[in-house]
């Protein structure tokens, strides 16, 4: 894991995204551009000829140079590899434009324009719709330690099975990795893989790891996800990202929706 984009956007979690950036690119030794996307103004009601909108376009961009000074003056005093990219337009395009080129997406858990009390609109459209594993930052989060346990959610589907492999890099880096299984609320399709299938794939790649199944006993299969990672002191968690991003119809038995809805732990996300 070499090439790392982070999302540069003034939200409660820039500064946890830009710690856990700078103990990412130490870590793996990566490369990361910051990619700052810059969107036009909505539209007011009853500003028909968009002077308005027109007239706000200055101050957006005077907001967005300053919080990119304020942010390259703290980077010019770290000892990693960075690069600074300003783009004007949407930042889902953008982000996944440039994330052809990046073997992850590191962004926050509250979305440009969004609530910060729902889930993140932007983290589920690039995890589905992009080609690059994303990462949830935490809004408080301090740093990131990849040497900590982690934590894969696995129901042996095409999305598991995916972000399991997106994931090796960090994977190898941690000190034990437990794939748990969540049971007893929905039955394996037929064409899921086994737990043991998952295991057997990260033993060629000469990574350990505890198989888990724990017993949903009525409660939400996230909750019983991250009550696993937190007893195990799990630095992040590994999950598939399932159905449709524009529509926000993200179903894991529910569990994408529910953990992008401000996650305790960094997640990976891959569909």
């Amino acid at each position: 894991m070499r090439s790392i984009l982070v999302h540069v956007y003034n939200d409660p979690g820039i500064e946890a995204r830009l710690q856990v950036a700078l103990d990412m690119a130490r870590s793996y030794d990566a490369h990361l551009t910051f990619l700052q996307v810059v969107q036009q103004p909505i539209v007011l009601p009853g500003d028909y000829t968009g002077t308005i909108t027109a007239q706000m376009m200055p101050v957006v961009q005077e907001q967005a140079d300053e919080l990119r000074k304020v942010i390259e003056a703290r980077l010019a005093d770290e000892d990693v590899r960075w690069d600074w990219v300003q783009e004007a337009g949407m930042a889902d395009d953008m982000l996944m434009s440039h994330a052809a080129l990046n073997d992850l997406v590191l962004v926050g858990c509250v979305a440009p324009q969004g609530s910060e009390t729902q889930p993140s609109r932007l983290a589920g459209t690039l995890a589905i719709e992009g080609r690059s594993p994303v990462m949830v930052a935490p809004k408080d989060a301090k740093g990131f330690d990849p040497t900590k346990p982690a934590l894969v959610a696995w129901n042996g589907s095409r999305e598991a099975s995916h972000a399991l492999r997106e994931a090796l890099p960090m994977l190898k880096h941690s000190k034990s990795v437990y794939l748990v299984t969540v049971t007893g609320e929905n039955d394996r399709k037929r064409s899921a893989l086994p737990p043991v299938d998952g295991a057997a794939y990260l033993s060629r790649h000469g990574i350990s790891c505890e198989i888990v199944e724990l017993p949903c006993l009525g409660r939400h299969p996230a909750e019983v996800l991250l009550e696993a990672a937190e007893s195990r002191d799990a630095g992040y968690i590994v999950l598939g990202a399932y159905g449709h991003a524009r529509l926000f119809e993200l179903v894991f038995g529910g569990v994408t929706l529910r953990m992008l809805k401000d996650p305790p732990i960094p997640l990976v996300l891959a569909h």
